[in-house]
């Protein structure tokens, strides 16, 4: 099911806006991607203006950068330990951007939106 992502219909004050028009198709947004620990799967989907965007909806392996090494290493990803967007996250094991991931390297933040970009990486905490 879509999400509507245009203009509220009520007014702060929690009165009724007068509508000039009706919905459109471009205020359609979708359900968030909640991106699991699992083998890596993608799905490639169309976007507004015939782009295509990759979606990552389950992975196992994240970039980690490491700020005193200055080098990039792909790290197996091996539970979420924090997650600022909702706590509720961790125990499901979902990430975000901003989540606080237990890799091979150490504690890892996640700089990525892997449900938007198709890609994890990591900052080494």
């Amino acid at each position: 099911m879509g999400r509507f992502q245009g203009n509220s219909l009520t007014k702060p004050s929690g009165g009724k806006r007068k509508t000039s028009r009706s919905k459109r198709r471009s205020e359609i947004g979708r359900e968030a991607t909640l991106t699991r620990i699992n083998e890596t799967q993608r799905k490639v989907m169309r976007i507004r203006g015939g782009d295509l965007k990759t979606v990552l909806l389950n992975a196992n392996i994240a970039n980690v950068y490491d700020p005193k090494s200055k080098k990039t290493i792909r790290s197996k990803i091996v539970t979420v330990k924090e997650n600022p967007a909702n706590p509720h996250y961790v125990q499901r094991n979902i990430m975000n951007k901003g989540t606080v991931v237990e890799t091979e390297k150490g504690l890892a933040k996640i700089t990525s939106r892997p449900g938007q970009d198709g890609v994890i990486n990591a900052v080494l905490l």
